[in-house]
């Protein structure tokens, strides 16, 4: 890779309700497909910068970081996605337009990405994880 090349960056939440299931979202762009809260890195920001703004953008909540878990890559989408565990300090979500629905789920529904991504984050035992997709 060159100097001079770009790649993206986003981070990601897996927030756990009292049932083991896992909160996702439903975007109003793009293919409209349901996803972890969280999102692209803007100039400047830090892997946790970008994880609280988006939380509180997405959710209108914020949040507590407990963990980095894993870095993924995405060979489709050129990125590297930074996955972390998170709690919610309040259940009062608010969707920015960015989302139209909310709900959770069982980890054994994800896709295989998203449930390999979510099960090394709710299994994590110290070391991040790393995969490429």
């Amino acid at each position: 890779m060159a100097y001079n090349d770009k790649y993206r960056l986003s981070s990601h939440a897996v927030i756990i309700n009292k049932e083991n299931e896992v909160l996702l979202l439903k975007a109003t762009y793009g293919s409209k497909v349901w996803g972890l809260p969280g999102g692209a890195l803007e100039p400047g920001e830090t892997i946790h910068d970008a994880l609280l703004r988006e939380c509180y953008e997405e959710l209108g909540l914020k949040v507590e970081v407990k963990y980095l878990s894993g870095v993924y890559y995405h060979s489709e989408y050129e990125s590297q996605a930074f996955i972390f565990r998170v709690e919610l300090k309040s259940s009062d979500i608010i969707l920015s337009e960015e989302h139209s629905e909310y709900k959770y789920t069982s980890i054994a529904e994800l896709s295989s990405v998203q449930k390999q991504r979510v099960n090394e984050c709710v299994n994590f035992d110290g070391v991040v994880q790393s995969a490429k997709f």
